[in-house]
């Protein structure tokens, strides 16, 4: 799957692969959800009525690698970067653990392959919306997270919540291009558009927000010359916080102020605000429990506690409908080099962080379909 990544939403090849490796394990299966995503279904010795889920992501980003492994990308410019051939990978030899034990172990696991979480809408939001919870009543669900910050054999949790929501940012202005010799002939939509994202700025910097809240500004478009001003500027940005309704307000606010340099400046500035994931909130018990489990099959050193993080993931969308637990599953390796952050070129991973990763979610969903604590 590294060698071969596939970017959002036209996973396909990877899809094939996923249910070729389900047929081979005799695993039941329902493909086409968002096209090429997959639903599973294994059993267990018996039926107690619990059913929950394990969700992997599948897609890939647009970034070339620059690692030199045997198994690096081998379509140009699309990498695995940010993990999730590993969290499919895992999915598949958990399911493997899962058959292979299933006497010891009741009711039933759904393994969701989910297509594009890299790209808004998500595809946790279009899977839910295609029915998902309509058709398989869910009652939990459980997702990991490769993490090179996270030294290989270590886990962290976070209950409650854990990760912002999304929105990105779309601004243009458009005004009246000319010879930069002549400024009584133009309206500088450069000029115009560089004070509206100074007041956000400062709105950012300078107010005291009720949650971690961040407004940033990554790009800005203006194709002029030294003497040549353009009619039109671009700029996108992201917001990111922990409050729905405050969530809102930032919106109004960064349209407020856009409109009100408009009219300053007289500059036409439309602003756009795309809105994308929710925050990410884990189920406080059913987390906690987990971070139990995972010190029990770790050791108590293993599985350690982590902060707010202001990364967004669509997972988010299932935790708001259902008790979930995103946990981050340690993948670096100090002393390898293995340091490389998520969606950059050189990303990479300790290979013997799938065996834990594999073993770790196997665990974590049996305890949860027993009553009585495994022992062995």
């Amino acid at each position: 799957m590294h060698s071969n990544p596939e970017l959002s939403f036209v996973e396909f090849e990877t899809s094939l692969l996923i249910q070729k490796k389900l047929s081979q394990l005799g695993i039941e299966f329902e493909n086409n959800w968002v096209k090429t995503g997959i639903v599973a279904t294994i059993n267990g010795g018996s039926d107690n009525g619990k059913i929950i889920a394990l969700r992997a992501d599948m897609d890939a980003l647009p970034i070339k690698e620059e690692n030199q492994s045997t198994y690096r990308s081998k379509n140009e410019g699309i990498m695995h970067a940010c993990g999730h051939d590993f969290h499919t990978a895992s999915l598949l030899g958990t399911a493997k653990v899962l058959l292979e034990l299933k006497n010891y172990w009741s009711g039933t696991v759904k393994l969701i392959f989910q297509p594009g979480e890299e790209v808004l809408p998500g595809g946790a939001s279009l899977m839910i919306k295609e029915g998902l919870f309509d058709k398989h009543p869910i009652q939990k669900i459980f997702a990991q997270h490769v993490t090179p910050e996270i030294e290989v054999g270590k886990v962290g949790f976070k209950s409650g919540m854990f990760m912002a929501s999304t929105d990105e940012i779309h601004i243009t202005a458009t005004g009246v291009g000319g010879h930069a010799a002549l400024p009584h002939l133009y309206k500088n939509p450069i000029i115009a558009l560089s004070k509206a994202i100074i007041q956000i700025n400062d709105f950012y910097k300078t107010t005291k927000h009720p949650v971690e809240t961040v407004i940033a500004i990554g790009n800005f478009r203006a194709d002029g010359a030294t003497n040549v001003i353009p009619n039109n500027a671009s700029a996108l940005g992201t917001v990111r916080t922990f409050d729905e309704i405050y969530r809102k307000e930032i919106h109004k606010k960064i349209i407020s102020i856009c409109d009100n340099v408009s009219k300053e400046t007289e500059v036409k500035i439309e602003c756009n605000i795309i809105v994308g994931y929710p925050f990410l909130m884990n189920d406080k018990f059913l987390t906690e429990k987990a971070k139990n489990n995972a010190k029990d099959f770790l050791g108590e050193d293993n599985a350690i506690d982590l902060p707010l993080r202001m990364t967004a993931e669509d997972f988010a969308f299932y935790s708001q409908i259902i008790p979930s637990c995103f946990y981050r599953i340690g993948t670096g390796n100090k002393q390898l080099g293995i340091t490389h952050g998520v969606h950059t070129s050189k990303f990479e991973v300790d290979k013997n962080s799938l065996e834990s990763a594999m073993a770790l979610m196997s665990y974590l969903a049996i305890c949860e379909m027993q009553t009585e604590t495994i022992n062995n």
